[in-house]
Protein backbone atom coordinates (compact mmCIF):
# COMPACT_ATOMS: atom_id res chain seq x y z
CA UNK A 1 0.00 0.00 0.00
CA UNK A 2 2.88 2.31 -0.61
CA UNK A 3 2.93 2.83 -4.35
CA UNK A 4 -0.20 4.76 -4.15
CA UNK A 5 1.11 7.48 -0.79
CA UNK A 6 4.30 7.34 -2.64
CA UNK A 7 3.07 8.25 -6.00
CA UNK A 8 0.23 11.29 -4.37
CA UNK A 9 -2.84 9.78 -2.62
CA UNK A 10 -5.37 11.95 -1.33
CA UNK A 11 -5.97 9.52 1.93
CA UNK A 12 -8.52 10.25 5.04
CA UNK A 13 -7.66 9.32 8.59
CA UNK A 14 -11.37 8.87 10.36
CA UNK A 15 -10.93 9.17 13.82
CA UNK A 16 -7.94 11.10 13.67
CA UNK A 17 -7.95 12.10 17.44
CA UNK A 18 -4.47 15.01 17.71
CA UNK A 19 -3.61 14.22 14.12
CA UNK A 20 -1.00 11.99 15.03
CA UNK A 21 -0.90 8.98 12.26
CA UNK A 22 -1.74 11.25 9.31
CA UNK A 23 1.23 13.57 10.27
CA UNK A 24 3.44 10.77 10.47
CA UNK A 25 2.03 9.81 6.99
CA UNK A 26 2.36 12.88 5.51
CA UNK A 27 5.84 13.00 6.46
CA UNK A 28 6.61 9.59 4.96
CA UNK A 29 4.55 10.21 1.97
CA UNK A 30 5.18 13.83 1.06
CA UNK A 31 3.30 13.88 -2.73
CA UNK A 32 -0.15 12.47 -0.92
CA UNK A 33 -2.58 14.96 0.96
CA UNK A 34 -4.22 14.18 4.24
CA UNK A 35 -7.69 14.57 5.53
CA UNK A 36 -8.02 14.04 9.06
CA UNK A 37 -11.60 13.99 10.38
CA UNK A 38 -12.89 13.88 14.33
CA UNK A 39 -15.81 14.16 16.23
CA UNK A 40 -14.20 15.76 18.70
CA UNK A 41 -13.83 19.47 18.11
CA UNK A 42 -11.26 20.05 20.88
CA UNK A 43 -9.14 17.71 19.06
CA UNK A 44 -9.68 19.29 16.27
CA UNK A 45 -8.11 22.65 17.15
CA UNK A 46 -5.30 20.54 18.63
CA UNK A 47 -4.64 18.52 15.72
CA UNK A 48 -4.74 21.78 13.14
CA UNK A 49 -2.09 23.31 15.83
CA UNK A 50 0.27 20.44 15.41
CA UNK A 51 0.20 20.44 12.21
CA UNK A 52 1.11 24.09 11.85
CA UNK A 53 4.13 23.80 14.31
CA UNK A 54 5.30 20.38 12.09
CA UNK A 55 5.42 22.18 8.95
CA UNK A 56 2.52 20.10 7.62
CA UNK A 57 -0.30 22.18 7.40
CA UNK A 58 0.41 22.53 3.44
CA UNK A 59 -0.58 18.82 3.23
CA UNK A 60 -2.39 17.55 5.79
CA UNK A 61 -5.84 19.04 7.10
CA UNK A 62 -8.36 18.68 10.03
CA UNK A 63 -12.01 19.36 9.98
CA UNK A 64 -14.86 17.70 12.58
CA UNK A 65 -16.71 15.17 11.08
CA UNK A 66 -18.24 11.92 12.17
CA UNK A 67 -17.23 8.69 10.61
CA UNK A 68 -20.62 8.22 8.85
CA UNK A 69 -21.05 11.64 6.97
CA UNK A 70 -17.59 13.22 6.97
CA UNK A 71 -16.87 15.06 3.52
CA UNK A 72 -15.31 13.82 0.14
CA UNK A 73 -14.65 11.37 -2.39
CA UNK A 74 -12.51 9.32 -4.15
CA UNK A 75 -9.97 8.84 -1.67
CA UNK A 76 -7.36 6.63 -2.01
CA UNK A 77 -6.87 5.21 1.11
CA UNK A 78 -9.35 5.09 4.15
CA UNK A 79 -7.81 4.58 7.68
CA UNK A 80 -9.39 4.11 10.71
CA UNK A 81 -6.79 3.87 13.68
CA UNK A 82 -7.78 2.27 16.99
CA UNK A 83 -10.91 3.86 16.64
CA UNK A 84 -13.84 1.70 14.98
CA UNK A 85 -14.51 -0.12 17.96
CA UNK A 86 -15.14 2.89 20.22
CA UNK A 87 -17.68 4.00 17.74
CA UNK A 88 -21.35 4.30 18.13
CA UNK A 89 -22.26 2.57 14.39
CA UNK A 90 -19.14 1.17 13.14
CA UNK A 91 -21.42 -0.32 10.10
CA UNK A 92 -22.33 3.48 9.20
CA UNK A 93 -18.77 4.26 9.31
CA UNK A 94 -17.82 1.37 7.56
CA UNK A 95 -20.18 2.25 4.65
CA UNK A 96 -19.61 5.53 4.46
CA UNK A 97 -15.77 4.63 3.86
CA UNK A 98 -16.90 2.40 0.50
CA UNK A 99 -18.83 5.14 -0.41
CA UNK A 100 -16.50 7.51 -0.34
CA UNK A 101 -13.19 5.49 -1.59
CA UNK A 102 -12.16 5.80 -5.05
CA UNK A 103 -12.96 3.27 -7.31
CA UNK A 104 -9.69 0.90 -6.55
CA UNK A 105 -9.42 2.84 -3.08
CA UNK A 106 -8.97 0.50 0.23
CA UNK A 107 -9.77 0.86 3.56
CA UNK A 108 -6.77 0.20 6.41
CA UNK A 109 -8.64 -0.75 9.71
CA UNK A 110 -6.13 -1.06 12.97
CA UNK A 111 -7.91 -2.21 16.01
CA UNK A 112 -6.42 -3.54 18.95
CA UNK A 113 -7.19 -7.46 19.32
CA UNK A 114 -9.50 -8.40 22.01
CA UNK A 115 -11.82 -11.74 22.54
CA UNK A 116 -15.13 -12.06 22.62
CA UNK A 117 -14.77 -12.79 26.45
CA UNK A 118 -13.53 -10.98 29.39
CA UNK A 119 -11.54 -13.72 31.06
CA UNK A 120 -9.92 -13.95 27.16
CA UNK A 121 -8.31 -10.50 27.90
CA UNK A 122 -6.98 -11.17 31.55
CA UNK A 123 -3.64 -10.77 30.46
CA UNK A 124 -0.53 -8.53 31.59
CA UNK A 125 -1.52 -6.52 28.08
CA UNK A 126 -5.38 -6.47 28.84
CA UNK A 127 -4.60 -5.26 32.71
CA UNK A 128 -2.71 -1.99 30.91
CA UNK A 129 -5.73 -1.26 28.49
Amino acid sequence: MVEKPGAGALVADVGCGHGHSAMLMAQAFPASRFRGFDAHAASIAEARRLAAEAGLADRVSFEPGRASDYPGTAYDLICFFDCLHDMGDPVAAAAHAMRALAPDGTVMLVDPFARDHVEGNISPVGRLY
